[in-house]
């Protein structure tokens, strides 16, 4: 009887060392793994800030460049294009330059100003393919020499179906309800 009261105590002493060296197994794994995870997440969030440093940079460079430009796009080419079933875009940036009010209340609207003439699409599909940036529903005050602080993308989804075209797009800006100026970019659809 004494060896069996033996035997299980060595085994009880065996299985509490081995849970206890089990736990802390874990718990080193979860410290790890909570750490790895704190890294990549602060990672990743240094290169989106890196990212939108570099794009406010761009815009201000733009509007330094020429004094009299009352709106900023990225990118600056004209031209946009998009791969059948892709999406897109360009961002762009308004600067009150009117120095005869000292602010003002803008709104901006994207629409279709033109599809080629070999286009088989028709208006309303080219004015769907806008998914963001089609207008602001709240104004923006900007006191006279400032500009937007974030940019407004204006962004397109291609469905696969549409035939290759180009299609012309205007951004209409208004202040204060009354036109201040407008830009166009035209969407090539590959």
């Amino acid at each position: 009887m004494e060896l069996k009261k033996i035997t299980n105590k060595k085994a009880a002493m065996e299985m509490s060392v081995g849970t206890i060296v089990t736990i802390v197994l874990l718990m080193s794994v979860l410290v790890l793994g909570i750490f790895l995870v704190q890294k990549i997440f602060t990672t990743s969030t240094n290169a989106i800030d890196q990212v939108d440093t570099k794009i406010q940079t761009e815009i201000d460079n733009l509007f330094s460049t020429d004094t009299n430009s009352k709106f900023s796009t990225v990118p600056k080419e004209r031209e946009v294009s998009i791969k059948k079933g892709d999406s897109g875009g360009f961002a762009f940036s308004i600067y009150n330059r009117d120095p005869l009010t000292p602010s003002g209340e803008f709104s901006y609207k994207t629409s279709v100003f033109e599809i080629a003439s070999n286009c088989q699409i028709t208006e309303p599909q080219a004015e769907s393919f806008i998914i963001l940036g089609k207008e602001n529903k709240n104004p923006v005050s900007l006191l006279s020499g400032d500009k937007l602080d974030d940019l407004v993308f204006v962004k397109f989804q291609i469905p696969e179906t549409v035939p290759l075209c180009e299609i012309t797009y205007e951004v209409e800006v208004t202040k204060d309800g009354a036109h201040y100026t407008e830009f166009r970019k035209i969407l090539v659809i590959k």
